[in-house]
């Protein structure tokens, strides 16, 4: 589908886009070209939480009915995402082909397979490739280990740092795997961590996307940075304008997906990049100079966003604690998450840690250790980020 047939569509059948244009002063007429989406203001992760907040579920920006979906998802934040009954609808197969995922392949496919679009938009992806699928998820260390060897896996998609905690597994229980190739994305990949996963004989390729957008690119054999998806529109973007800045500058990226079944029209995803001047004419296709940060308040941790707005809500619950603060440390190549709390001195020895545990994996997904502190600074963020990618 070309932008202006979806423009078109979305105007017509998602009131909530409509509604944007018109309070941007402009018609579908304008929206003819990647260059004239630069006269929509950028819409962000913040902008869509609120939306679907005040408008559930999906904000006015589902374009068909919610009955016809393929199926439907909740990300941290929280995200509401539907997924229509199309093929590699997270777009992932052309990565996994550049990776030499094919026909034949066992892989093990190591991401959540529960609410959140991982688990199961990757497996759609090595599906269209032809490749058989080890729906592993999270944990279980041992018996995924047991599977990959029993099934000859030679593939696996997931965390860079879960494939190297299963490879120390596996090597403390004396099982040689067979694996020979590795598509990781959701956290960064340092050098070091990249090095040591290749010296057990693996292709390791990187891809980089969203849950909201699927796939916004993915390595390349012979050229630096991830090549950009064609059927895609992915703009670098002043962060204060959201004016789209020459190739070479750093900015945010925002995106237009070509779908007619949602309306996600000049979305900014909070990252920071770059794309690389001369991928226009060097033949390894438009790429992305690569991860440079982010622009928001919010933090990834293990491959999902954590987000200021959830810890408020869920800390809201403990009127005995009076400050918090969420430390995000790194060690071994694995992202940990502390959380630094305040609390009255009675609340401190009722089991506050243990509550505060449970109550983060139910509210916000997330595991995390808890320590009682006498003081945090009042100008202290409720997110520290101490990691360093080295």
């Amino acid at each position: 589908m070309n932008l202006y047939d979806t423009i078109t569509h979305l105007h017509a059948n998602a009131p909530a886009f409509a509604a944007r244009l018109e309070a941007a002063g402009l018609a579908v007429d304008d929206l003819q070209t990647a260059v004239s989406l630069s006269a929509l203001p950028v819409f962000r992760k913040d902008d869509l939480i609120e939306l679907q907040k005040n408008d559930p579920p999906f904000g006015g920006l589902l374009a068909m009915p919610i009955g016809e979906l393929r199926r439907i998802y909740q990300s941290p934040g929280p995200i509401n995402e539907p997924e229509p009954y199309i093929e590699d609808a997270g777009n992932w197969a052309p990565g996994l082909r550049a990776a030499g995922f094919e026909k034949g392949d066992v892989v093990l496919n190591a991401f959540s397979y529960h609410l959140t679009p991982a688990g199961a938009s990757l497996e759609d992806g090595l599906g269209s490739v032809g490749c058989t699928v080890i729906p592993g998820g999270i944990g279980n260390f041992e018996q995924q280990i047991q599977a990959m060897a029993a099934f000859s896996a030679v593939g696996y998609v997931g965390l860079p740092s879960y494939l190297k905690a299963l490879l120390d597994k596996a090597a403390k229980m004396g099982i040689l795997l067979q694996l020979s190739k590795a598509f990781v994305l959701a956290e960064p990949l340092p050098p070091s961590l990249r090095e040591e996963l290749s010296s057990h004989g693996i292709a390791v390729y990187q891809s980089y996307g969203t849950a909201e957008c699927g796939n916004l690119g993915y390595d390349v054999d012979g050229y630096d940075g991830w090549r950009i998806p064609d059927n895609i529109i992915l703009q670098i973007c002043d962060i204060n304008t959201g004016r789209p800045l020459p190739h070479g500058e750093i900015g945010e990226v925002v995106v237009t997906l070509l779908k007619p079944h949602y309306a996600l029209i000049r979305f900014g995803v909070g990252d920071l990049s770059a794309i690389i001047p001369e991928s226009e004419t060097d033949g390894g296709g438009l790429r992305l100079k690569g991860w440079l940060g982010r622009i928001g308040a919010a933090t990834k941790v293990r491959g999902m966003f954590l987000h200021p707005t959830q810890l408020a809500n869920m800390m809201a619950r403990f009127d005995e604690v009076s400050a918090y603060q969420a430390v995000i440390t790194r060690v071994d190549h694995k992202d940990l998450l502390a959380l630094h709390v305040v609390a009255d001195s009675a609340a401190s020895g009722t089991g506050l840690a243990d509550k505060l545990q449970a109550t983060a994996r139910e509210a916000i997904k997330f595991r995390l250790t808890v320590e009682i502190v006498d003081s945090l600074p009042t100008s202290a963020p409720p997110i520290r980020d101490e990691r360093t990618w080295e």
